[in-house]
């Protein structure tokens, strides 16, 4: 095992020993039937340009000296192909993600191996060793490490487990859909964060639009804005339909009103009328704030038929921590919890389990207002009504109190409400 910074500045010889150049860059060939990339030329500076050696005029690489196995007039200069990759220029210092670790790293060395006579890219060095490497320093600092009972050992992720992206595109690790599924959104939102507006581009784009969704709603809508921004319309309306309505709400306000307007336009007529109606409400007040997405039954519903119901519609609500009754004018008459509903008689009549006395905000009372309500009574949501009694939306525990915690912080909160 070598690694490539070891490589880079010496000495090219031909087969006589006239010096051609040093070692500048090392050319691999990467490509789907390689699991890991294949050495086939190195770049030798020299004063008259750069000059691309085929490696299989290479007699010995990993000597004091590389020499070759012929004069340097007899070198038929290598023809870099579509798939091959210079490694100093395009693989180092560039950024990868660490699906493991859930964070973005950088490439800081490549450990190479040589196999029946071939030299592959065996691994992906990431740790501060390899940087000192590249320094000289790597010697020093083991001895340093040596002498106080401590070894410094590289971090290595296997190149098998990275994807070279073309052209000035960054590296990152192979996510297949099922690894990325197991990602957290907010693992996900916090990559985003570390990430170039180009390379996140890059990550957003292997999203499918639900996971996506997902991970939009843990960042902050003015970063949401700028991550859309140079996504078609015909995506970010998929999106939006997918975000919950108030999260998809706060999206728009940020993205300006003609192409607000346009989204709304593609959007599903339903989902369009409940984002419309948020963002009629004051940003700060419980009717921007809530979301249109909640359960609600008839009075007359046994508990069986409830539980049933719940199964039908409950993926396609933000809450079900709380179910509300409501009458045929849509008006709010009680509220259970699913702990209610759960240790009832499966023939018990709902009005029989809900509690007629309600904890409600108004469409134009302040967020403080919403924070208050959680607060003192330890809710998971409060339900909105307008004067007439009738129910408009929920507004969660998050929501309310994102003016009383700081954004970054809620978002770490256990989601025991979704």
């Amino acid at each position: 095992m070598t690694f490539l910074s070891e490589l880079t500045g010496k000495v090219v010889a031909d087969v006589n020993g006239v010096r051609i150049g040093r070692l500048d860059d090392v050319i691999a060939a990467v490509h789907g039937e390689l699991l890991h990339p294949r050495i086939v030329a190195l770049v030798v500076k020299r004063s008259g340009g750069p000059l691309l050696i085929p490696l299989a005029d290479v007699a010995a690489l990993l000597a004091p000296a590389i020499a070759l196995n012929q004069r340097v007039e007899d070198v038929v200069p290598y023809q870099p192909k579509e798939q091959d990759a210079h490694l100093v220029r395009d693989v180092l210092d560039k950024q990868i993600i660490d699906t493991d670790g859930m964070r973005v790293v950088r490439v800081n060395d490549l450990e190479l191996t040589r196999v029946n006579g071939d030299f592959y890219v065996a691994n992906v060095d990431i740790g501060g060793l390899g940087l000192m490497r590249r320094m000289g320093l790597a010697r020093p600092a083991e001895k340093v490490a040596s002498r106080i009972g401590r070894k410094l050992t590289p971090g290595i992720i296997p190149w098998d487990a990275v994807e070279l992206l073309s052209g000035d595109q960054p590296l990152r690790l192979k996510v297949p859909s099922d690894k990325i599924a197991d990602l957290h959104p907010a693992d996900l939102a916090e990559i985003l964060s570390d990430l170039s507006r180009a390379d996140s581009s890059k990550l957003l784009d292997s999203l499918n639009v639900e996971m996506l969704a997902d991970t939009l709603e843990e960042v902050e809508p003015d970063f949401q804005a700028s991550l859309v921004e140079d996504m078609s319309d015909e995506r970010v309306a998929d999106l939006l339909e997918e975000m919950a309505p108030d999260e998809a709400a706060d999206l728009l306000a940020e993205l300006g009103e003609d192409r607000s307007e346009e989204l709304l336009n593609l959007m599903e007529q339903d989902e369009a009328a409940d984002v419309r109606k948020l963002l009629t409400y004051p940003e700060n007040s419980v009717g921007g704030i809530m979301t249109t997405e909640y359960v609600a039954v008839r009075p007359d519903l046994t508990a069986e038929q409830a539980i049933a119901y719940l199964r039908k519609m409950g993926t396609e609500v933000e809450t079900i921590n709380y179910v509300y009754v409501t009458d045929r004018r849509d008006q709010l008459i009680g509220v259970f919890s699913l702990q209610d509903l759960v240790l009832a008689h499966p023939r018990t009549p709902v009005e029989q389990i809900m509690h007629e006395r309600i904890v409600t905000l108004s469409p134009l009372d302040s967020q403080d207002d919403a924070a208050q309500a959680v607060a003192k009574y330890n809710l998971l949501a409060v339900p909105v009504v307008d004067e007439d009694g009738r129910i408009h939306g929920i507004v969660t525990a998050d929501d309310a109190l994102d003016k009383i915690i700081p954004t970054a912080w809620k978002k770490r909160l256990p989601r025991m409400y979704r």
